[in-house]
């Protein structure tokens, strides 16, 4: 939880949004709401839209900020496939670092609202690699739709058998092998 705000000094940006994670962390997407969020730091919730037009203005933030927190990549001399699949792992742990945090992500992304950096990231990459422009793109997206479908798939599955709907016996994750398949696909084209 964020340390308490102090109700003399006025409401800022970053403790909206570290509060908004804080909340998501504990009770996940549904139960994130602006009043809330306005509940936890003191204030009504009309005071929040002083910093965010709606909410999914401030979801767009909380996106991005899972996204700023997540591991890092450090640039190496690896090859494009190993760099892509480094950046896709690190995405995944990114995301599944919150509850519904594929979710959140996800959407965000799809809605244009935020999350862009790792399709901005995963185009350079493939750019740099020399893919043919009008694949990097697609390769990109496609990339995209893998890492946040198998997170939000394990994140469902988990939610699923904490409220006893599911057993909690399944395969060992696949996400690893299913990313060498999607990264072998882009290589096929890439030589093609």
């Amino acid at each position: 939880m964020p340390p308490p705000r102090n109700p003399r000094t006025p409401l800022t940006r970053e403790q909206v949004v570290d509060t908004a994670l804080s909340i998501l962390s504990r009770v996940g997407l549904p139960d994130l709401t602006m009043r809330a969020i306005g509940a936890d730091l003191g204030v009504q919730q009309s005071a929040l839209y002083h910093h965010f037009a709606n909410k999914q203005a401030l979801l767009g933030a909380v996106a991005d900020e899972i996204l700023a927190r997540g591991p890092r990549v450090p640039r190496s001399d690896a090859g494009w496939q190993e760099q892509v699949r480094l950046h896709c792992a690190a995405l995944h742990a990114a995301v599944t670092g919150y509850p519904d945090g594929a979710d959140l992500v996800m959407s965000m992304w799809a809605f244009g609202m935020g999350a862009q950096a790792p399709f901005d990231e995963l185009c350079g990459l493939l750019t740099e690699a020399g893919l043919p422009d009008d694949i990097v793109p697609t390769a990109a997206r496609t990339l995209l739709h893998f890492v946040y479908g198998h997170a939000y798939d394990e994140q469902s599955h988990a939610h699923a058998t904490r409220s006893g709907i599911a057993t909690p016996q399944r395969t060992p994750s696949d996400f690893g092998m299913g990313l060498t398949i999607v990264v072998t696909g882009i290589s096929a084209l890439h030589t093609a």
